[in-house]
């Protein structure tokens, strides 16, 4: 977990390197959720007032857009197609499952700190849907057993 004062710091830097870019809540938004997994609530007006907006505007922002996370990401985050293609093929019911196993539902990470989970509209693997992502790995076709299953492994690899 990072130290408050090292968040502080972590902030204050992405600020620094990009409060001069034209349109730059954007990309300091995700320079601080690139280097912290998240942006954090104490950055809000810390980030407004560098770039001579209202609290409500950054936070507006960052509401607005799923991919921001107010809250430390789990472990591993798990992505959800929700596409078209995803849910003709099962995904509804493959995210029911995730939701009852993990006992999150979207943008909520597990009591134990290991699992967030997020929707996503399309990972680009329609041939092999449902398909989700889990970190940096993109699986296809994947039932509920073969979810327990990757899950179980993440598991023991802890």
């Amino acid at each position: 977990m990072t130290q408050p004062s090292t968040t502080q710091s972590t902030v204050q830097d992405v600020i620094s390197t990009l409060k001069d870019k034209p349109g730059a809540l954007l990309p300091i938004l995700h320079g601080i959720q690139d280097a912290l997994g998240y942006i954090p609530s104490e950055s809000v007006p810390v980030i407004a007032k560098a770039l001579a907006l209202s609290n409500a505007e950054v936070h507006g922002v960052i509401s607005f857009y799923h991919y921001f996370r107010d809250t430390p990401p789990g472990k591993h985050t798990i992505h959800v197609c929700r596409a078209e293609s995803c849910q003709a093929m099962g995904s509804v019911k493959l995210e029911n499952h995730i939701k009852s196993k993990l006992a999150i539902d979207y943008h909520e990470t597990s009591s134990d700190g290991q699992f967030s989970l997020e929707p996503v509209y399309c990972l680009g693997n329609c041939a092999c849907s449902p398909a989700i992502q889990i970190d940096h790995e993109v699986y296809g076709r994947v039932s509920a057993t073969t979810f327990d299953n990757i899950i179980n492994e993440l598991e023991k690899s802890a």
